[in-house]
């Protein structure tokens, strides 16, 4: 066979990502503030868009009532209980199961014991603030003005108002306000002193002292290095810093290991003196400077609700108010290309009106897709909107893809940083994505969501006499039908950062004690 150059004709079918196509897939995953960022830029660079502020048409609330005729069924709940997994007149079952967990440990799973202040209690770890009159779509003149007062003053502030006052020379003064600067949101200090004298080209001496007089200042515990620092200032400041307490403060590790015994040895005290020092120090705070200034926090906005029909089924809407709206101003099109003398403007005015019904098409489809997907993750989930998290199923995105006859990898770019308003609050939509755990008998497999639930409200009702260990709760989840070996509880714990049974025998004792001579 010859080898030579030759021409060859085939007829093949393959498919092309077009840059638009690329575009309609980024957009399907964006989230709804990136979605508004990315349609504000488009505005200003294509003349032929515009924003749409006419709102919903008249008919638009009658489209919705009629949606609701083809509403999502809900599970019937005589038919659920018989159905379900889990009895609810099990002890921690009802609608209190029901209730997402927004303890400290839980809303901040990186802090240590240690680091939650007791004194705040429920009340203290709200972070969003409420306006009396701030509801959505509230318009009129009837505007609270004491609903946009400003913020309080922040612990910088704060601190420089006591600089002022506390020291008078000028050098001494500019590194205060250098230090002051170092200090993070919670009044630590984060430098070193050595690396301060360095730059600021003084003696470090200088900068000790500076630091001692700030270390002075309210509240008590601001500008430490350490959470042992800041727990012995706030003692000082109080006048109860004595040689046993700080002793207990140079093994605070211990104290956070709930390993009294060699606490007691360490400190040498009895273990009443040991409960009572205990004591005084849960009543201080390890984080002084978050009590001054609001903290803003970004709500999450949901892209989808869900709420319960009068006939016992579920009506799923978008959240128009996240949906960017915009138009293609054809007129201005026509005006301006009559005018139009040069191709290149031409094709220019041209490829602005492509994009231009484009985008609009695209924020189309992508609002659809994001319909479709969400009613049927409720049409899967029904159970958990109806009985609550215990009863969660294990879901993945094939079996979406397959119901809504889309593709895996669309399903997942819909559920990425897409969120949705239910009865039992504001989820994720990945949150209903979970791997399935077999059942022992022959019944359903349960998420692994409802199972760490479950092991969760296995040891929050635990005894204090009777501290579960990790064997009884897989013998407690095999007696309600769910297989799981022990290393797969072990590992569910700690996600939920729950300590081994020793750690928690060790805390109810500590908590018994102090409780005592409290």
């Amino acid at each position: 066979m010859a080898i030579s150059p030759r021409l060859e004709m085939r007829h093949g079918q393959q498919l092309v990502l077009t840059p638009q196509l690329q575009q309609a897939i980024k957009l399907l995953q964006l989230s709804n503030m990136e979605l508004s960022a990315f349609v504000e830029a488009e505005l200003e660079r294509n003349p032929l868009l515009e924003r749409d502020e006419r709102g919903e048409l008249p008919d638009v609330q009658a489209q919705r009532e009629a949606a609701a005729e083809e509403a999502i069924p809900r599970l019937d709940l005589d038919e659920a209980r018989s159905e379900v997994w889990l009895d609810l007149s099990q002890p921690g079952g009802g609608d209190a199961a029901t209730v997402l967990d927004t303890a400290p440990e839980n809303v901040y799973p990186d802090a240590s014991p240690m680091d939650v202040d007791p004194q705040l209690g429920a009340a203290g770890w709200t972070g969003l603030r409420q306006h009396s009159n701030g509801s959505a779509g509230g318009g009129g003149d009837d505007v609270n003005l004491e609903a946009f007062a400003t913020s309080g003053i922040s612990l910088k502030e704060h601190l420089a108002e006591q600089l002022a006052v506390a020291i008078v020379d000028p050098i001494e003064r500019l590194i205060g306000h250098y230090l002051i600067d170092m200090v993070d949101e919670t009044g630590y200090l984060t430098i070193d002193l050595p690396a301060v004298a360095e730059r600021m080209g003084c003696a470090e001496s200088l900068i000790t002292s500076v630091l001692g007089v700030l270390q002075t200042f309210d509240p008590p515990g601001v500008c430490a290095r350490g959470l042992a620092e800041c727990l012995a200032l706030q003692l000082k400041d109080r006048n109860r810093y004595d040689p046993q307490i700080a002793a207990l403060l140079d093994n605070l590790p211990l104290l956070a290991s709930h390993d009294l015994q060699r606490l007691r040895k360490a400190v040498g005290v009895d273990m009443d003196e040991l409960a009572e020092m205990i004591n005084e120090i849960k009543q201080l705070s390890p984080k002084p400077g978050l009590s001054f200034g609001d903290v803003e926090m970004q709500p999450v906005i949901p892209d989808v609700s869900v709420r319960a029909a009068s006939d016992g089924s579920w009506i799923v809407e978008l959240n128009s108010d996240t949906l960017p709206r915009v138009l293609v101003d054809r007129s201005y099109f026509a005006r301006v290309s009559k005018g139009a003398a040069q191709a290149k403007d031409k094709e220019y005015l041209v490829d602005c009106l492509q994009t231009a019904n484009w985008l609009v098409k695209s924020l189309d489809q992508r609002a659809r897709t994001i319909l479709r997907v969400s009613e049927e993750i409720v049409r899967q989930q029904d159970a958990f909107l109806t009985l609550g998290v215990r009863y969660l199923r294990p879901l993945n995105l094939k079996t979406v893809a397959d119901a809504i006859k889309m593709h895996e990898s669309t399903v997942s770019r819909v559920t990425s940083n897409k969120y949705i308003a239910t009865p039992r609050g504001i989820f994720e939509l990945k949150y209903f994505f979970t791997s399935a755990i077999a059942s022992a008998g022959e019944g359903e497999s349960h998420s692994s969501e409802s199972v760490r639930h479950r092991i969760r409200e296995l040891i929050d009702h635990e005894a204090p006499q009777a501290v579960l260990s990790d064997d009884t709760i897989v013998e407690r989840l095999a007696d309600e039908g769910i297989e799981i070996a022990r290393r797969t509880v072990a590992k569910y714990r700690e996600a939920l950062r729950i300590p081994s049974s020793v750690q928690r025998r060790r805390e109810k004792t500590m908590l018994s004690r102090v409780s005592r001579t409290a």
